[in-house]
């Protein structure tokens, strides 16, 4: 265990029912196991209600869970969450940016928070400021900048503690695509630096992105886990799509295959196929037996939207921009 990062065994969690309304308990988390190894994203998946934001909340310590066994950084989350919350930051959905102060009195204050000398504090934010790219709007005030910036300035003060595991609640919600994939590269950077990151979010192609492992909660069970490419080839749907350059080709390939589905106008066959490196290459094997040549090839395979609707039966929620004033209190 001492090379995971974060570990739950049987985590539950249950909230009691409204007086007079005849039901029991609500149940919001129902035996969930985790295994996060160290230097890691991991990307908790799932459609409104299933549990990832209990299972944030009681990770990084807001909320003490029903029942189950958790470790996070090391340390016993029930005997030890001081040594918790002292391991890990947490970025939520909206930036906790206090937009009255300027960015670099947002980064010494949370250096104030951590209890770091006056000298320390100062450092540590100037060395924040050049890595997010901040300097020049260092002194300006936070509700000058734009959503891309303030999330990076949201990021960089739950980093003035020096986190190992950051918890990270849909931190791109309502960044346009640039600034998105700026958040990815800066993510990427801390995995490579060796933290740990949890991520949970409703942009699936976020997790499919950058996430190492993907776990997918539903009604407050995990249903399924393991990497992007592994939840893909659970359902159906994949397919190699063969162009050919006649119509003679066409025919010749069907039946050397023995399956697809071909398209005399197009010159297209579709083979079914989970897309991997074995299945492509024994079907060009199979061809090339033939003389049969292929002018073009494409490999289709199903995306996480596919195994989201699949596994849940409901599809993956985009989230709406958030609107410019709203603000969520975050635990750092």
């Amino acid at each position: 265990m001492s090379d995971l990062a974060i570990s739950a065994t049987g985590l539950r969690k249950s909230y009691p029912a409204a007086k007079g309304d005849g039901t029991g308990d609500k149940i919001v988390l129902d035996g969930v196991d985790l295994a996060v190894p160290d230097g890691t994203i991991f990307s908790l998946l799932g459609p409104n209600g299933a549990g990832k934001t209990t299972t944030v909340q009681i990770l990084s310590t807001l909320l003490k869970p029903d029942a189950g066994d958790v470790r996070v950084a090391g340390f016993d989350l029930a005997r030890q969450a001081d040594d918790v919350r002292g391991a890990i930051g947490v970025t939520g959905q909206y930036s906790a940016v206090d937009k009255l102060l300027t960015g670099e009195e947002n980064l010494l204050l949370m250096a104030d928070l951590k209890h770091l000398p006056r000298r320390d504090g100062r450092r540590r934010a100037a060395e924040l400021l050049e890595r997010f790219d901040l300097v020049d709007a260092a002194r300006k005030p936070a509700s000058t900048y734009s959503g891309g910036m303030q999330r990076r300035l949201d990021l960089a003060m739950t980093l003035v503690g020096d986190p190992r595991v950051i918890f990270l609640d849909e931190p791109t919600t309502g960044l346009d695509p640039r600034s998105r994939r700026a958040m990815w590269g800066i993510v990427r950077e801390l995995v490579a630096a060796g933290v740990t990151i949890f991520l949970t979010t409703q942009y699936l192609e976020e997790a499919d992105q950058l996430a190492g492992r993907v776990a997918l909660l539903d009604h407050g069970r995990l249903i399924a886990e393991g990497t992007p490419e592994e939840l893909k080839r659970l359902i159906p749907g994949g397919h190699i799509e063969l162009t050919f350059a006649s119509a003679h080709l066409l025919d010749a390939a069907r039946d050397a295959v023995g399956a697809g589905v071909p398209d005399p106008e197009a010159l297209t066959l579709q083979v079914p196929s989970d897309g991997s490196v074995r299945a492509v290459r024994e079907l060009l094997a199979r061809l090339d037996e033939r003389s049969v040549d292929v002018a073009e090839m494409s490999v289709h395979t199903p995306d996480l939207d596919d195994v989201f609707l699949t596994l849940t039966g409901r599809p993956a929620a985009v989230p709406a921009p958030a609107p410019a004033d709203q603000k969520q209190e975050t635990s750092r």
